[in-house]
């Protein structure tokens, strides 16, 4: 995970300026600016892998996030009775969710396909260097409908080794935000079809609940 971490920051600071919409939409900053304090927000994490069901029912359950003193934002990670800080990060800067999806999408496909996190890293930064459209959506947020803004990537849709990736080659990234929403962020989704067309890999975080004061 640190060796991931480290990746991220890396992808972070080496974004061009030419990729700023698509950039600054994802990696919003000041995300958690209005939300209270002594408030929790709640994510759904389901995780399918055809070939390893252990490891992705091991990865289903629930990301919270909460607020810590020094101005952090803290993640932790509960299924069931049990649960695993995921660590704490500067809540000025903006929602971790965004860090944490894509840190793990990073080590589940370096692990499922055998590459290398620097190779995947790398794909995934080509992808924000390029324009994606931004489609404008209405989506479902708990028994109402809020306006969205939906950017989806395809890390290896060029890649010259997309032949080594498997059903990776076709890994989509769909990021789904709203100002209506506490965080930001509706749902970030990884996503790589199967043979047989059912779910290859899935990694899907899904805001259920939040704002609310604990």
């Amino acid at each position: 995970m640190r060796l991931l971490r480290s990746l991220i920051v890396a992808l972070l600071l080496t974004t061009p300026l030419h990729a700023a919409e698509t950039y600054d939409l994802i990696f919003k900053t000041g995300t958690l600016d209005d939300v209270a304090e002594d408030a929790e927000l709640h994510y759904q994490r389901q995780v399918v892998v055809a070939g390893n069901p252990e490891f992705a029912a091991r990865n289903t359950g629930e990301v919270e996030l909460e607020f810590a003193p020094d101005d952090m934002a803290a993640l932790r990670f509960v299924k069931g009775e049990q649960y695993r800080n995921l660590g704490r990060f500067p809540a000025t800067v903006g929602n971790p969710i965004i860090m944490y999806f894509v840190e793990t999408v990073l080590r589940d496909v370096a692990q499922e396909a055998g590459g290398s996190p620097f190779y995947i890293r790398n794909r995934i930064k080509d992808a924000l260097d390029r324009t994606a459209p931004v489609e404008d959506e209405m989506v479902a947020f708990g028994s109402r409908q809020v306006a969205a803004k939906q950017i989806t990537l395809h890390p290896f849709e060029t890649d010259k080794n997309r032949d080594k990736m498997g059903i990776y080659a076709d890994l989509a990234l769909t990021f789904t935000m709203s100002e209506e929403v506490p965080g930001w962020y509706v749902s970030l989704s990884a996503k790589a079809p199967g043979a047989d067309g059912a779910a290859g890999y899935s990694n899907s975080l899904v805001l259920v609940a939040g704002g609310e004061s604990r």
